[in-house]
């Protein structure tokens, strides 16, 4: 991809993120001191390449699965949580430092909390805890009625999606989303095991497409980093 290419679709991510609605050419063309025109030929060009699409006629362009690929590859600056939250997340582990499965189900309601996502663990492929599921019906991608039946569809399995991936789950935060992501396609999910000492678990942040990447992988990575010994 180009470079102009990719700075435009970065900021287009950006942008979509941030709002979520389709970007227009309007939206962005001031930041990069061209024409609306220009945009417009920059985002049909980054359809053609299946990046964007547009969802209906006149509206603007929005993010395929590839076009976040792209940008958490390229662009993400992961973003170290802030000092209340870290200090909320360090009181849990002392609150609750001999009970550990509670103390991560606190952990991951915090998490929820502050995300404003879905937090899931899995204890065991067969053991799975999940809270703030109510968040996702208040993100705006999520207030049509097929879209409803598809979160629904997601809750129903969520058991089944952690089970696969408890066993595939590796040491680093990772970004799952399309074909790597048990949830379907309209859902992302950030994702990493927790050593319990004894024991391994898995902690993930299950949102919209849309989600706040670089905060939620921060999120991840801080919590990663409580449980080093």
């Amino acid at each position: 991809m180009e470079e102009r290419q990719s700075s435009l679709l970065a900021e287009i991510i950006r942008q979509y993120i941030q709002d979520a609605i389709p970007v227009g050419s309007k939206a962005i063309g001031g930041r990069f001191g061209v024409s609306s025109a220009t945009i417009r030929s920059g985002m049909a060009e980054l359809e053609d390449l299946g990046y964007l699409y547009q969802p209906y006629t006149s509206a603007g362009r929005v993010p395929t699965i590839k076009g976040y690929r792209y940008y958490i590859d390229n662009f993400i600056k992961v973003k170290d949580p802030q000092s209340v939250e870290k200090k909320s997340l360090q009181d849990l582990l002392k609150e609750f430092k001999d009970e550990q499965e509670l103390m991560v189900k606190s952990l991951a309601k915090k998490l929820a909390h502050y995300s404003a996502a879905a937090a899931v663990v899995g204890f065991s492929p067969c053991d799975v805890y999940y809270t703030g599921l109510s968040n996702l019906f208040y993100q705006p991608e999520f207030s049509h009625i097929s879209m409803v039946r598809s979160i629904g569809e997601v809750i129903d399995n969520l058991d089944e999606g952690m089970s696969l991936l408890y066993n595939e789950c590796g040491d680093e935060v990772e970004v799952r989303l399309g074909n790597t992501n048990p949830f379907g396609d309209d859902c992302a999910m950030v994702i990493t095991s927790l050593n319990l000492g004894a024991t391994l678990a898995i902690i993930g942040l299950l949102g919209p497409l849309r989600m706040d990447y670089d905060s939620n992988l921060g999120r991840l990575n801080y919590v990663k980093r409580l449980f080093v010994k």
